[in-house]
């Protein structure tokens, strides 16, 4: 789930409440109230410790304790184990919406009281993460995009739909993602194909954009797991077509490379991560206050323009500017992955997908 921009400190002042609390040292009232917060690491972490979480602590009195999650789903076993134990390693996480229906399966996540969080109603629905009795187990943090990327030399017009992947005029020249629970070439497939990820209902209809998807095969170049090595290749024009992050795409085209992302007609993949609360946390109310920060407009609006992620609320709420909204989004209806099937058929698709597509 993790991608370049998210493998890519905050001082905490208190201010005095009254004269009482003026013998108090300053730490010692940063830390009456405080949250342990998982977030991705590196480029990440770094950007919500530089822009986000000081000003929470300003605002809330309650002080952030970043911790650096590693990727995948490494922290999500670590979460778990904790909790049995009752302990929690963070009480907030960023969590992928994969790990989020297996948190669900073990109840690992606090049911969230929504009347605490009244900013979650700024969010776009499908933010808003349910256990299968309407519970909320988590609400959207961050987005971002999974695009169609291009060489601007190699291809001087930018093409306006996935199914270029499959145009014979573009043998070898694909970059894809290695997996089929990261690349969501699936859902890719049923989209510009089959009318909508609904085909992937059935596993009959699942083995049908298998079979379609198969098709692309003598196109790609590299299936690859290494971001850094497809995007070296596409800067260079060595493979000049692919999907790869919106964001990161854009970042090398600032910097002069000739690149360019484009959300094809079917919409760009769109990939997020939820906050969710730890059953093993004593910090309830602490986490629904920062939940309620986070789910405003000008924090997801902040989010956008200094972490480069896309925003989880409604786009009419948000002040950014139509040039800062593109860096970021796309109004295009994007393609939602199918997170069931990776839960519930983990192991079978896996199977089909060495057998038919990268074996």
């Amino acid at each position: 789930m993790l991608k370049t921009n998210v493998s890519r400190r905050a001082v905490l002042g208190a201010g005095v409440a009254g004269a009482s609390l003026l013998a108090m040292p300053a730490v010692l009232r940063a830390q009456e109230r405080s949250l342990k917060v998982g977030v991705y690491g590196g480029y990440f972490k770094d950007s919500f410790d530089k822009n986000i979480f000081g000003d929470f602590t300003k605002a809330t009195g309650i002080a952030v304790e970043s911790v650096a999650e590693p990727t995948g789903e490494a922290w999500l076993v670590q979460l778990e184990q904790a909790a049995r134990a009752g302990q929690a390693p963070a009480d907030v996480s960023m969590m992928s919406q994969v790990a989020m229906l297996k948190g669900q399966s073990t109840e690992l996540w606090a049911p969230l009281d929504m009347a605490k969080i009244p900013n979650a109603s700024n969010l776009i629905e499908h933010f808003i993460n349910k256990y299968p009795d309407g519970r909320v187990a988590g609400i959207g943090a961050v987005a971002w995009y999974i695009t169609l990327v291009t060489n601007t030399d190699v291809f001087k017009e930018a093409p306006t739909s996935w199914a270029a992947f499959w145009d014979p005029a573009n043998a070898d020249k694909l970059g894809l993602l290695a997996l089929v629970s990261n690349s969501f070439l699936l859902e890719v497939t049923a989209k510009t194909h089959f009318g909508g990820t609904n085909a992937l209902d059935t596993e009959e209809g699942i083995l049908k954009a298998f079979e379609k998807l198969a098709e692309v095969r003598p196109n790609v170049r590299l299936w690859y797991r290494d971001e850094a090595q497809f995007e070296q290749s596409l800067k260079s024009g060595e493979i000049p077509m692919g999907q790869y992050y919106h964001d990161v795409t854009g970042l090398a085209a600032k910097d002069g490379h000739p690149v360019r992302s484009t959300f094809p007609k079917e919409g760009g993949i769109m990939d997020s991560g939820c906050w969710a609360l730890s059953r093993a946390s004593s910090k309830v109310e602490e986490a629904h206050i920062f939940m309620n920060y986070m789910s405003q407009p000008s924090i997801q609006a902040l989010l956008s323009r200094k972490v480069g992620t896309a925003p989880t609320v409604k786009r009419d709420l948000l002040d950014l500017t139509a040039e800062e909204f593109a860096a970021v989004s796309s109004d295009i209806e994007p393609i939602i992955p199918r997170y069931d099937l990776y839960t519930t058929k983990a192991d079978w698709l896996n199977q089909k997908w060495t057998e038919m597509i990268v074996g």
